[in-house]
């Protein structure tokens, strides 16, 4: 069988086009970055056009590239982005040339209109949202409407980041479920709007897209786009998933329990269960599954890789130095070093809260910092405390979910991070847990936005195929003198996380 499927994964940096053959396998991949904008404090805008530009580039460079024969791209999935708000008028004008991401917290005065008529705790119980509310669509969607009253008026629909691809793919306004679950208005167990939370938006539901399975095909090509692209008409668009649940997809996370790390910038660990995990003390953040009656449940932490970067940025010049001359990576010089300093780090702490605290801190307002240095200790020292500190407070974030789920003793471990094998060990020793990497690392999202479109076009019977597409590199499993050594340390690293908690807040007034 030689049909294709290209599967795009829409992330906040850029966009990567992998081809794929029909059995998984990942044939080829490009990618074509775009900006983010920050005009105000709290404003982090994207132009829904780069999203399209980014899409024809890599869909053309992949296919130059491949040459592959177009008459066998079967099909196209997205993985998305999420909390996207794009608004367009009834003949599809977009509405905006800039729209807010994910991570825009502008509308707070709407937050704080809705929670004086709304409990708060209700409401993340009844939709799973734990970010930080001013995150979530419905109160972007709420300051066009209080901030931008003309073009809010013109509003025919107002749609997320890969529903707008999808639009400009097939003409056809379309959500899925994992999607929709991020809008702040769903009911995660009713599986649909809320038309109570609707109500207290003050927000009509028509807005909002008709919601329909991933693996629902909403149209094929159109004449103009398939030109534009150098595809068939007949491709068919398959409605595809929010980021999240694509790369839970993507990361096995198939069946009850399982469970994975994504170790980047930020980092997340994900369950996945038939359940939602709710909490409305450390607020877990929870999107329907891709997969039919399944959920996605996850804690999160939001600089990791991040606050490696910064020691490399800002501690390692040197390496950064050797590394241009010998043309070797600044990361593996780095954990090269890291591997001559002992488990601890000779009693240095780092807490990796450089970018503030997530929905499982007790402040936003947290800041990172090491602890107990002392002349004694080496750049090796630094490095590796900071690796340490990133997965114990990972470790810690995890036990939110064990409280609430009972979770495979294997842990997946995608990400750039996941390539250092020492920062490996260090997790398999923090979480206690047997830590996997497989082959498929990075592109999980990518894989994830391929098997949906495999599973609605009939080419898969269902999703089990995951499993047999990932092939096992490592498994590193914990040794019991370290993890000892971690347990001992965890107190420490825990007071010194409150510490930083309560400094935090001192700062910020």
């Amino acid at each position: 069988m030689n049909k294709k499927i290209i599967a795009y994964d829409l992330g906040t940096g850029g966009n990567k086009a992998s081809l794929y053959d029909s059995d998984g396998t990942c044939l080829a991949s490009t990618f074509i970055s775009y900006d983010t904008y920050y005009p105000c404090t709290g404003w982090h805008e994207q132009r829904p056009m780069d999203w399209w530009r980014s899409i024809v580039e890599s869909t053309q460079k992949l296919l130059n590239e491949k040459r592959v024969d177009v008459k066998n791209i079967d099909s196209i999935s997205i993985s998305g982005h999420s909390l996207g708000v794009v608004p367009v008028d009834k003949n599809g004008n977009l509405l905006r040339e800039k729209t807010p991401i994910w991570s825009d917290t502008r509308p707070e005065k709407q937050v704080n209109s809705f929670f004086k008529n709304k409990d708060r705790d209700a409401w993340y119980m009844t939709t799973g949202n734990g970010f930080p509310p001013a995150c979530y669509s419905v109160f972007k969607i709420m300051w066009y409407r209080d901030n931008e009253p003309e073009m809010y008026g013109r509003v025919f629909k107002i749609m997320g980041t890969k529903d707008f691809i999808n639009f400009r793919m097939t003409g056809r306004i379309k959500t899925d479920y994992s999607y929709a679950s991020g809008s702040g208005v769903y009911d995660l167990k009713k599986w649909n709007y809320s038309p109570e939370l609707l109500s207290a938006s003050g927000l009509p539901g028509e807005i909002f897209p008709e919601i329909v399975p991933s693996s629902n095909i909403i149209g094929e090509l159109t004449k103009e786009v398939a030109n534009t692209l150098g595809l068939p008409q007949k491709v068919k668009v398959v409605c595809g998933g929010v980021d999240n649940s694509c790369m839970a997809l993507g990361a096995r996370n198939i069946a009850e329990g399982r469970v994975y790390t994504s170790l980047g910038s930020s980092a997340w660990i994900a369950v996945s269960s038939k359940n939602p995990i709710l909490d409305s003390r450390k607020r877990p953040f929870v999107f329907a599954h891709v997969i039919p009656e399944m959920f996605t449940s996850a804690v999160s932490i939001f600089s990791a890789g991040g606050s490696l970067k910064w020691v490399r940025d800002n501690m390692c010049g040197n390496l950064l130095q050797i590394a241009a001359k010998e043309g070797r990576d600044s990361y593996e010089l780095m954990n090269d070093l890291a591997g001559q300093s002992p488990v601890g780090s000779h009693n240095l702490l780092f807490d990796p809260s450089l970018a503030g605290g997530s929905s499982q801190d007790a402040s936003p307002h947290i800041r990172g910092a090491f602890a107990g240095l002392d002349l004694g200790h080496t750049q090796s020292d630094i490095i590796r405390s900071c690796m340490e500190g990133i997965a114990m407070n990972l470790g810690v974030v995890l036990d939110v979910l064990k409280k609430f789920c009972s979770l495979s003793d294997e842990m997946v471990m995608v990400g750039g991070g996941s390539r250092s094998r020492l920062w490996r060990r260090i997790f398999a020793d923090i979480y206690n847990m047997n830590i996997v990497r497989t082959n498929i690392g990075e592109d999980a999202g990518s894989l994830g936005a391929a098997a949906i479109a495999a599973v609605g076009t009939g080419l898969w019977r269902d999703f089990n195929r995951i499993d047999d597409i990932h092939k096992i590199q490592e498994v590193v499993r914990p040794i019991a003198a370290n993890s000892e050594k971690y347990d001992k340390i965890r107190p420490a690293f825990e007071y010194l996380h409150g510490c930083m908690h309560t400094l935090g807040l001192k700062i910020s007034k």
